[in-house]
C-alpha cells in the first residue's frame, strides 16, 4: 500500500507538485489542484513496449517498480496515452507500477489479425484491459480513466470485480445505455454530443479516414471540451500522432455507430452487453471526478450517478479544469488514484 506521506514526498521532490488537500467525509470532497505546479512538466514517455493480448498486440508504456501495486491508466478519445504524461510518473515516484496502453486503434496497438472486426463497442475494449492484465500477469489493479477509459474501467469494476483492486472513475458512471441513447435530450445536451452524430454519417466517415480533416476535427474537439485549458501545438501533435493508426477511423466510427444503434456488435459479446445492458452497480472502492468546465459533466455534483456505486465512495469536483482532467490536472488525478486505494 501507497501512504499518503510517500506520495506527497514524491510529487514534491519528482515534479514540484502540490499535493490536493485530503478528502473530507464519504461522498462529499472535493478538490481543487494547482493545475500549473505540474500540467506539462513531462512530454512524452521515453519507451514504449508491446505484447500480444487477445486479439491485440498491445502498445504500452511502464513505469515504476516492477513489483509495485499496479494502476492502469486508460484513455479516452480523442486522446491518447499522452493524458498520463504527467500523472504517470508521480504515481511510479510514488512506487505504483503504472502501466498505460493504448486503446485498440491507437498508437501502436495493432490487431494480430486481419479479419478481426475492427470492433469499438465497449465490452470489446473492456475485454482487452483483462487479455492484457491475464498478458502481464496482473491479477488485480487499480484502474483509473477518463472518456472511454472512465468506460472501460467502469465495466471492469461491474463484469470482473475480482479484477479491480479500486477505481477512480472521471465523469462517474459511463456504461453505455443503448437504449436510453435511443431517446432524445434536451437540445443544447444534443448539441454538445455533435460530433457523435456526425460519425453517424458517411460525411463524418469521410472526415476521420481523411488525415486533415480529422486532425482540424479532433483539435476541435480538445477545445471545446477543455475550455481552460492551453494547450499548444506540440502537445496536439504528440497525441494526434496516435490517430495515425490504420484502424483508428474504423474503430472510432464503429464505436459511435454502435452506441447510437446504427451498427450492430458482435454476437461474441453479446452476454456482456446484456449484463451491461441492466446498468449493473458498482461495488469496488471508487473515487469519481467531476471537471467542472467539461460540457458533459452532469448538474448535481456527483448525485445523478452516485446510486450506481454501492462500495466504499468518494466524489471530488476540480474547479476550472475540462475534460482531459489526467493531463490538465495531473497532481489532482495521481491524488485521486492513491486515495481510491485507501479506501
Amino acid at each position: 500500500m501507497i501512504n499518503r506521506r510517500t506520495f506527497n514526498t514524491a510529487m514534491a521532490l519528482g515534479a514540484g507538485a502540490a499535493a490536493v488537500p485530503p478528502a473530507g467525509p464519504q461522498g462529499a470532497s472535493s478538490a481543487t489542484p494547482a493545475r500549473s505546479a505540474t500540467a506539462g512538466t513531462h512530454t512524452r514517455f521515453t519507451s514504449l513496449k508491446q505484447v500480444k493480448a487477445g486479439v491485440l498486440n498491445v502498445g504500452y508504456t511502464e513505469q515504476g517498480p516492477a513489483h509495485g501495486p499496479v494502476v492502469i491508466c486508460l484513455h479516452g478519445w480523442p486522446y491518447d496515452i499522452h493524458s498520463y504524461a504527467d500523472a504517470a510518473p508521480l504515481l511510479a515516484a510514488a512506487g505504483y507500477r503504472v502501466i498505460v496502453p493504448y486503446l485498440r486503434g491507437h498508437g501502436t496497438t495493432r490487431f494480430l489479425s486481419s479479419r478481426t472486426v475492427r470492433n469499438g463497442q465497449q465490452s470489446a475494449i473492456a475485454l482487452d484491459i483483462i487479455a492484457l492484465m491475464d498478458a502481464l500477469h496482473i491479477h488485480k489493479a487499480v484502474i483509473a480513466g477518463f472518456d472511454w477509459g472512465s468506460r472501460t474501467g467502469g465495466i471492469l469494476a461491474a463484469l470482473w470485480p475480482e479484477r479491480v483492486k479500486a477505481l477512480v472513475s472521471v465523469s462517474g458512471y459511463l456504461i453505455t445505455d443503448r437504449k436510453a441513447q435511443l431517446e432524445p435530450l434536451a437540445a443544447a445536451a444534443e448539441h454538445t454530443w455533435w460530433y457523435q452524430f456526425y460519425f453517424a454519417t458517411e460525411r463524418g466517415k469521410k472526415a476521420m479516414e481523411d488525415h486533415d480533416h480529422r486532425l482540424q476535427l479532433t483539435r476541435l474537439v480538445w477545445e471545446l471540451v477543455s475550455p481552460t485549458w492551453n494547450f499548444d501545438d506540440a502537445t496536439f501533435a504528440r497525441t494526434a500522432a496516435a490517430f495515425d493508426n490504420p484502424d483508428y477511423a474504423a474503430i472510432v466510427i464503429h464505436n459511435y455507430r454502435w452506441r447510437l444503434s446504427v451498427a450492430d456488435g458482435e454476437r461474441r459479446y453479446d452476454r456482456y452487453e446484456e449484463k451491461l445492458a441492466t446498468a449493473p452497480s458498482i461495488a469496488v472502492p471508487t473515487i469519481t471526478l467531476d471537471p467542472e468546465k467539461d460540457p458533459f459533466t452532469l448538474p448535481g455534483d456527483g448525485s445523478m450517478y452516485r446510486d450506481k456505486f454501492t462500495g466504499k465512495y468518494e466524489h471530488r469536483t476540480l474547479t476550472g479544469i475540462g475534460h482531459n482532467l489526467p493531463q490538465e490536472a495531473p497532481t489532482a488525478f495521481a491524488q485521486a488514484v492513491v486515495d481510491a486505494d485507501r479506501l
